[in-house]
């Protein structure tokens, strides 16, 4: 899985997450958090749009290509955040998995109340996991 350094700036309820390899591509939120899952939202966006039109997507540079660059100012505050990019294959694959069965039965439980399927809750609840949501 490809991943994307995002540029986290901000104080108080201003956050904002930049990503200097995906032109124009940023997230904000009123915590870092927020900020983050927003900025994740986002690249996943904007390579889907990408990819639609057939053109490929930027190579992703490291933390440390960043800082060489200059491009992160630790001075001002500015810190280094990883953003995963997950997109959908839109092919779904079946797979065995083997769970405890009282785990099994509270994901069921669950995904019940929310009206999903088991395998649209795990597939949320792993989804949520990999893009670091709380």
């Amino acid at each position: 899985m490809t991943h994307y350094v995002g540029i986290l700036d901000g104080a108080d309820d201003v956050w904002g997450v930049r990503v200097p390899d995906l032109l124009g591509c940023h997230g904000g939120g009123a915590s870092p958090e927020d900020a983050i899952a927003d900025a994740t939202s986002a690249v996943r966006e904007w390579a889907e749009a990408r990819l639609a039109k057939h053109v490929s997507l930027p190579e992703a540079r490291t933390v440390a290509d960043l800082l060489r660059s200059g491009e992160i100012d630790s001075a001002a505050g500015e810190s280094a955040v990883m953003i995963p990019l997950l997109i959908d294959s839109g092919r779904p694959v079946r797979a065995n998995l083997s769970l405890d069965a009282g785990l099994l039965a509270a994901i069921d439980a669950e995904a019940n109340r929310r009206g999903l399927t088991r395998s649209a809750f795990i597939a949320s609840a792993a989804r949520e996991k990999i893009e670091g949501h709380r």
